[in-house]
């Protein structure tokens, strides 16, 4: 605590010895259970806050849980507007980027009760990784680690005799309150303002640990970074809104999955420039991921930042996958399904505050409207007539069976090659960027669905539990497939994406985006 400060901090450092057995931890957090009969409103962002049910409420007979137990759908609440909503913990994640500030607020009192984050750096798995933060309790979470949304692979898994430290945190946790007469609403903006003023103030100097080192013990990396692609336009393309950071030294995008060091992102201006400050001495490389164009950057050196390093890179240059120009595309590199079709909730299982809304991914029971729409057949995309917005459903998921058992699902996607491909020899390359998957597998065919063996498969992949949670995006997975111009013909083709796994609703992918390539070697800008 601080004199003349609103409120006090927070922070856990933990620490393993040398010689220690081995053990492994999923989950690292620190709670707050506010008083259930003054705070009733909840803020996490600027359009997602709302009055909140009351715990009791989600007990039967009050409430009757549905496909699993955080999700229950209120029968007899105890304030009338909630009756038949939905309310479900994971209603309310968050990717580490956003999480800056919630919290909530006592509107009879005007009083609020915020968790502010100045610095995401301690987290796990880089900044769209998504965590849990406020929900019904009322219940305030700091989340230092989490295997949400990524599954197995984010265990923090220690072996025998290995040593470790981390600190996390410090958290902020900031009380305000405002006089009568004055919308206690408004108390989201004044928490709002402070945070800007913690982050002003990060890293803080007055922690008595050394472990938690000031600004003067850190070290700062600047650069640009552009993007080549010869087949969009013939000069390097500033990576406008790219994220850039610094990990743990490792391979092409496995900061997604690391957890036992500290990450440093920021984001590039429109020009490509960027600026990582405030870096913990360590060794790092530094990855990238721009919206717009697949896979990831990866700079193999290892940067050693010590005290009041300043280490400027100059222009950097990330080279997506290509081997030609593309014959047709569907959705939008971005890491996400947020650009396909989302449908409608059933009616009868809604969460209010997502009504009518872009985000309306994270209603309830969103995998079971599939064989609604599709109750005899899988889904067709056409490349030449159809809209990715409208007409490719936004996850791949399993199909309920009469017997109550799942079946697997096959997607077609429908394109034309006109005459002059007949002269193409070697292979086309088809990507396809997953958003998520939750222990499925990816099969693709080219023009026969009845081979027993796929052209390519990825095995079963991912334990992102992504479909359950609401979510729109877990681990981001990227394949290239030799397609071989043999296999294609002049006019009609289909391609064939089967899921074969079927044991529960929740088991499927999520595309962020697919592209055909021409085997061409020639046709790119210069």
């Amino acid at each position: 605590m601080l004199r003349n400060s609103s409120g006090f901090y927070s922070y856990a450092i933990f620490e393993r010895l040398k010689g220690w057995p081995a053990v492994e931890l999923d989950n690292i957090r620190l709670v707050f259970k506010l008083n259930q009969d003054k705070f009733h409103y909840m803020a996490i962002s600027d359009e997602r806050q709302r009055y909140m049910p009351m715990p009791e409420d989600r007990i039967p007979p009050r409430g009757k849980p549905l496909a699993y137990p955080e999700a229950v759908q209120l029968l007899d609440p105890m304030e009338p507007e909630f009756k038949g909503e939905v309310d479900d913990k994971y209603e309310y994640s968050m990717e580490s980027k956003d999480i800056k500030v919630h919290g909530w607020i006592s509107t009879n009192n005007s009083v609020g009760f915020w968790q502010i984050t100045p610095s995401n750096e301690f987290r796990s798995a880089g900044p769209l990784k998504q965590f849990l933060g406020s929900h019904v309790g009322p219940t305030n979470l700091a989340v230092f680690h989490s295997t949400h949304y990524v599954g197995a692979e984010l265990i923090m898994s220690f072996e025998e005799g290995e040593a470790w430290k981390k600190v996390f945190g410090p958290v902020f946790i900031y009380l305000n309150s405002f006089s009568k007469g004055v919308d206690p609403l408004l108390l989201w903006t004044q928490a709002k303002n402070q945070t800007k003023i913690e982050e002003e103030k990060w890293p803080y100097n007055f922690t008595a640990s050394s472990d938690f080192p000031a600004s003067d013990q850190r070290g700062s990396v600047t650069g640009r970074l552009l993007v080549r692609d010869r087949y969009i336009r013939s000069e390097d393309i500033p990576a406008n809104g790219s994220y850039v950071g610094l990990a743990a030294p490792g391979d092409v995008g496995s900061w997604q999955r690391e957890y036992k060091g500290y990450q440093f992102w920021s984001k590039a201006d429109e020009k490509g420039y960027f600026s990582i400050n405030n870096v913990r001495t360590g060794h790092y490389n530094l990855y990238a991921f721009v919206p717009g164009f697949i896979g990831d950057y990866h700079n193999q050196t290892v940067f050693n930042i010590s005290p009041g390093t300043n280490i400027s890179l100059g222009d950097l240059v990330y080279e997506p996958p290509r081997d030609g120009v593309t014959l047709w595309e569907i959705g939008v590199p971005d890491r996400t399904a947020a650009e396909f079709y989302i449908p409608d909730p059933n009616p009868t299982f809604t969460n209010k505050l997502y009504l009518n809304r872009s985000d309306k991914y994270r209603q309830y029971g969103l995998w079971e409207r599939y064989a609604e729409l599709y109750p005899h057949e899988d889904m067709v995309y056409n490349v030449d007539v159809d809209d990715y917005s409208k007409n490719w459903f936004y996850m791949q998921v399993t199909r309920l069976q009469a017997d109550g058992g799942y079946n697997g699902t096959t997607w077609q996607i429908k394109f034309q090659l006109d005459e002059k491909m007949k002269n193409f020899t070697g292979n086309f390359k088809l990507r396809i960027a997953l958003a998520t998957s939750n222990v499925a597998e990816l099969q693709v065919r080219v023009n026969d669905v009845s081979k027993d063996r796929p052209l390519f498969t990825t095995g079963e992949i991912g334990k992102d539990n992504t479909i359950a949670r609401h979510g729109i995006h877990g681990l981001y997975w990227l394949y290239s497939v030799d397609v071989p111009a043999s296999s294609l013909r002049n006019g009609n083709n289909t391609i064939y994406l089967t899921q074969p796994l079927a044991r529960s609703p929740f088991q499927g992918l999520m595309y962020d985006y697919i592209r055909l390539e021409c085997p061409d070697t020639v046709s790119h800008l210069t």
